[in-house]
């Protein structure tokens, strides 16, 4: 088989997932007459996806290295066609651990977090928030004090976009082309998602329903946008797809190592961008709109509240692993987040999803990941240099682990 042939195969088999699980098939920006023609097929069996997986990764080794077809190249479809075997057999109903669904969608092994590390995390909480109380009451306090006033919503997503916009193009140049498009939505289970078109466009949904805090929002535009899923979208169609012509890459398909690398650079965004500080940055910005923000204080509670990013981890294995009750999961969630009953649902609603639920993984494990690497970089690598890596290569999570092993 040349390399043509399997990556074609490759992305008709991505593709076909969409048939089973609308929105499997996050964005295809390739050609559209494959589309057209897996949309004319009968409806895939997921059994039969499953064995077709199987056949291209058993062909894989023997592919002919030419062409630009290389050994990166390789590893990393290799990588997602074993998270597509699993998803197709999940589909065709065989029992799959959560833990070993994880292993195989994101190449990463999980395991339930320390409570004394959260307990040490709410300490430092309490200190920062100061006041007496409760300190649920508190959180919930300042949660409600920090929210942006939903008409003003749309004009502080702006204001962070073009400011980072500006940050960004100077440092990882983007397409004269590219844009993006902001839509505030509702009924969504997630805060925000990009929504990327292909030819350097973007939407960038935004959920109301969570009232969007002042504190987040910087991190959240910088996620979606600039230096975050838009901006890697572009940069990949810019030099791998354009300028190399790897086609693997004009399809990003949801529960498969692209998304933990994604959202783990994603994560990172506000920190490559600006970096510590960012709290000082982001007040200036408020202030240009009239509106008041404790910048320092935000990031203080930001690092804190960094330390309780396996508590949705552990409710996802709460859920599905230990088949707890879903109360206790709520309570859990409850108790360790410092959220409302409410606010705890809806994080629920995500885990419980069958689309979604391993999902949540790509944020814990992808950013502890990828900062790792970011931080552990060789003497004279600077960060911006290294996140550009993250930004232009078809990296996964195994070949990181390699390099912090070195």
């Amino acid at each position: 088989m040349q390399p043509g042939t399997l990556i074609r195969d490759y992305l008709t088999l991505g593709l076909r997932f969409d048939r089973i699980e609308e929105g499997y098939v996050d964005s295809f920006t390739g050609d559209p007459e494959l589309r057209r023609i897996v949309a004319d097929e009968p409806a895939p069996q997921p059994a039969d996806l499953a064995r077709q997986a199987e056949k291209l990764l058993a062909d894989l080794p023997s592919v002919p290295r030419v062409d630009g077809f290389t050994d990166q190249r390789a590893d990393f479809i290799g990588a997602h066609l074993r998270a597509l075997s699993c998803a197709a057999r999940k589909f065709a109903g065989e029992p799959v651990g959560f833990v070993e669904e994880v292993r195989n969608y994101f190449d990463v092994d999980i395991a339930r977090g320390d409570e004394e590390r959260y307990r040490a995390a709410h300490a430092r909480i309490d200190e920062v928030l100061g006041g007496t109380g409760p300190l649920v009451e508190r959180m919930e306090a300042h949660r409600s004090a920090d929210e942006i006033p939903p008409q003003r919503l749309e004009e502080c997503i702006h204001a962070f976009s073009s400011a980072l916009r500006d940050t960004v193009r100077a440092t990882y140049p983007l397409p004269d082309a590219e844009t993006i498009v902001y839509e505030v939505v509702t009924d969504k289970p997630w805060s925000g998602f990009n929504y990327y078109e292909g030819n350097y466009r973007s939407t960038v949904a935004v959920n109301a329903d969570l009232k969007q805090q002042m504190a987040n929002l910087p991190r959240l535009v910088a996620h979606e946008s600039y230096p975050g899923h838009h901006t890697e979208h572009c940069r990949k169609e810019a030099g791998l797809v354009a300028g190399g012509d790897q086609q693997e890459q004009t399809i990003f398909l949801v529960n498969t190592p692209q998304c933990l690398m994604a959202e783990g650079l994603a994560d990172l965004a506000l920190y490559a961008a600006v970096g510590p500080g960012w709290g000082r940055w982001a007040t200036e910005i408020y202030a240009d709109l009239g509106l008041r923000f404790d910048g320092e204080r935000a990031e203080a509670l930001s690092e804190a509240t960094a330390a309780l990013a396996d508590v949705r981890q552990d409710a996802a294995l709460m859920l599905h692993d230990e088949h707890r009750d879903v109360d206790d999961v709520v309570a859990f969630l409850q108790r360790w987040l410092l959220v409302n009953d409410t606010r705890a649902r809806q994080m629920l609603r995500f885990l419980s999803s069958p689309l979604w639920r391993a999902y949540t993984s790509t944020y814990v494990e992808g950013y502890r990941l990828l900062r790792t690497w970011l931080d552990e970089r060789p003497a004279g690598v600077g960060l911006t240099e290294r996140f550009g890596r993250l930004l232009d290569e078809p990296l996964i999570p195994s070949s990181l682990r390699v390099d912090v092993r070195r």
